[in-house]
């Protein structure tokens, strides 16, 4: 399963992107853990050796989410609390969330939002995403202030379902979005 050139950390990976494909795909109550294994090729029992469940495999995907949130809001909090620095932390936030497997992931925690709210992790991605939008709106802790960052965020995610234009790339779909986000960003302070 894992090859001459593979790992343990790479089958972990490919699990974790097919499960991702198939959940998206068809939805998480079902896909099954046997359909899982059968689009790797791999025996189910191969597979139980690195998740024991749907919900292993999705508290990986939304863990992994959460280490490069925790480390994007870190950086988020050390720019400067003023346009610039909203609007890089922004900016990365979209280059996180068009990045490898972002919109997947942000796609199927969209489409999940029930399951993921069962799912401890689920509440934890839902902290951190607050708590990226609290870096946005620093250091204004108003109410619009802080609903504009918020909207900020969800200006990135919804972009792959309000964009229905299928000749919209996916950079020209990021810059609609940040373009959106910048306006929302732009007027943090504001009263």
């Amino acid at each position: 399963m894992t090859g001459s050139t593979g790992g343990t950390g790479d089958t972990r990976s490919r699990i974790q992107a097919v499960a991702l494909e198939l959940f998206t795909e068809q939805g998480y109550e079902k896909t099954s853990l046997r359909e899982i294994a059968e689009r790797l090729d791999v025996t189910k029992a191969a597979l139980y050796y690195h998740f024991k469940s749907k919900d292993d495999i999705v508290n990986s995907l939304v863990s992994d989410r959460i280490d490069r949130l925790d480390e994007l809001v870190k950086w988020a909090t050390d720019q400067p609390a003023d346009g610039t620095g909203r609007r890089a932390a922004i900016g990365r936030y979209a280059d996180e969330f068009f990045g490898e497997h972002g919109y997947t992931v942000m796609r199927f925690f969209e489409q999940n939002q029930t399951m993921l709210k069962s799912l401890a992790s689920g509440q934890a991605m839902r902290d951190r995403l607050l708590r990226m939008a609290d870096a946005l709106a620093r250091p204004d802790t108003s109410p619009a202030s802080q609903l504009r960052a918020a909207l900020a965020l969800f200006a990135i995610h919804s972009s792959w379902f309000a964009i229905r234009n299928p000749e919209v790339g996916d950079e020209q779909r990021r810059e609609l979005a940040l373009e959106v986000a910048y306006e929302l960003l732009d007027r943090i302070g504001e009263n």
